[in-house]
Order: structure tokens, then C-alpha cells, then sequence
């Protein structure tokens, strides 16, 4: 598989937490780290929200073709409160068909409302992933999911906060699932055996898998233990258990 290149587009800034995945979300932690003075419940637009169209001096893009652009990870491209300034980030994407965007969801209830005129069956250029992080919120976000007009689906367990079985579910078009942990302080933590047990329902249905990171607080074999941040992601790679099938543009998010 050729190397693949990515980019970071946050056209917004800012999120409401929405349900029990976000009591501890990494957006909050870090402006509070990066001593914000503007409530991380505020979304607002950013510096960088024309990115995607944006030249160098040269006269080239600063996202260059072919670029795997991970965009709005620092709020959440549903958000009712950005629906001002959806379309335009739309006409960007559409206009940028020379790369792949990709976003998470944890509202998926609101794509239909937040999708442009043309989106038709899918942009060949978007994948969207909708997050999941226990079983009530797997079968209420899934069914919806699966029956939209995507043509790139993922889902994401993470925070993955208990077993979940979604099984039933890969047979809606899911491109790919990933498993992840939590990470901060007091978080709470991920057993490899829901991780151990997600891969094999993909294994079952041929779908692929990718183990993420292990987040905080990692239990194995019983035994509780504790991940520092920039060990976490190599530690999820160490265990050598993502199930890949052909190769193809879907990422891997991991640094």
C-alpha cells in the first residue's frame, strides 16, 4: 500500500457533551491544559475553517492531493450549533475531490437534516464514522446508521466502555471498526477482552478490525494496568491483532 498522507482540518472548535462516551473528552482536558479562556461548550469557527481551498505562496494546495483529511476532531461536524457554516465546509469538500475526508459523529440521528442537495447516495470522497461507546448507545446509533446513504462507513467503539455486540449490524455496508480506550486522568478502563471479542464478530462477517489504543487504564488477563498517553496507541499496535483484508484508502489514525 502506497504511504498514505494525512491532514487536520478543524473548520470548528468547541462541542456539548451529548452522552455518557463524553464525560471525559480529550477537547475539554486539552483546553483546560492550554489555559482557554473560552468554554469549551462554545462552538466557534476557526482560523483554519477555509483550509481545505487554501494555497501555499508557490500557488499549491496547502492540503495536498490525495491527502486523508481528518476534519472536525476537535468538535463534532453534526453539531447542531455549526449548522450555519455546514454548507460551506460542504462546497469545500466537493470541491477538494482530489482527497478523502473523514469524520466522526456521535449525532448520526441528524445526518439526513445536515447533508447538501447533491449528496445523492454519498460523496465518493467522505467516510463517516459514527461512535459508539457501550450497547445502549450501539443499538440506538447503529440501526440508523446502516440504512443512511454513505457509501464509506466505519464505526468507532471509544470510548469503549463495556462489551458491545454489533454483529448484527455488518452486514449495513461497514467499511471498517476500531476499538479504543480512554485516556486522562480516572478514567475508566478498557478490558482486551471486549476488544478481543469486537474482532472476532468482524472476523465473522469479514469485516475489518483495527485495535486503536488502549487508552489509561487497560485490563488484561485480569490484571489492571496503567498506560501512559504516548505509550497507548504503540501499545494497541504491539498486540498485533488488527484484521486487515485487501488495502485500500481507509486510515490508520494512529501516529
Amino acid at each position: 500500500m502506497s504511504e498514505q498522507k494525512y491532514a487536520s482540518w478543524n473548520p470548528w472548535h468547541g462541542c456539548t457533551k451529548y452522552s455518557e462516551g463524553c464525560r471525559y473528552c480529550y477537547v475539554y482536558r486539552q483546553d483546560e491544559a492550554y489555559g482557554s479562556t473560552v468554554s469549551s461548550e462554545q462552538c466557534r469557527k476557526t482560523q483554519n475553517f477555509n483550509l481545505p481551498i487554501k494555497k501555499k505562496r508557490d500557488g499549491t494546495m496547502k492540503i495536498v492531493p490525495g491527502s486523508i483529511v481528518m476534519t472536525c476532531f476537535t468538535s463534532d461536524f453534526l453539531l447542531r450549533d455549526a449548522d450555519e457554516w455546514r454548507d460551506e465546509c460542504w462546497d469545500m469538500i466537493r470541491c477538494r475531490d482530489d482527497c478523502m475526508f473523514y469524520f466522526f459523529t456521535k449525532r448520526i440521528e441528524r445526518f439526513p437534516e445536515c447533508v447538501p442537495a447533491d449528496w445523492g447516495d454519498g460523496y465518493d470522497n467522505v467516510i463517516v464514522g459514527c461512535t459508539c461507546e457501550n450497547q445502549d448507545r450501539a443499538d440506538f446509533r447503529l440501526p440508523i446508521f446502516v440504512e443512511l446513504p454513505i457509501k464509506h462507513k466505519t464505526v468507532i467503539l471509544g470510548p469503549m466502555l463495556g462489551p458491545v455486540n454489533l454483529e448484527k449490524y455488518l452486514d449495513g455496508g461497514i467499511c471498517e471498526v476500531a476499538c479504543s480506550g480512554e485516556s486522562g486522568i480516572d478514567v475508566r478502563p478498557l478490558d482486551f477482552e471486549w476488544v478481543l471479542d469486537v474482532r472476532r464478530q468482524c472476523m465473522n462477517k469479514g469485516v475489518p478490525f483495527q485495535f486503536h489504543q488502549t487508552g489509561a487504564y487497560f485490563i488484561k488477563n485480569g490484571r489492571m494496568y496503567r498506560i501512559p498517553r504516548r505509550f497507548q496507541t504503540s501499545q494497541a499496535r504491539k498486540a498485533g491483532i488488527d484484521y486487515r483484508i485487501v488495502d485500500g484508502f481507509l486510515p490508520d489514525f494512529r501516529p
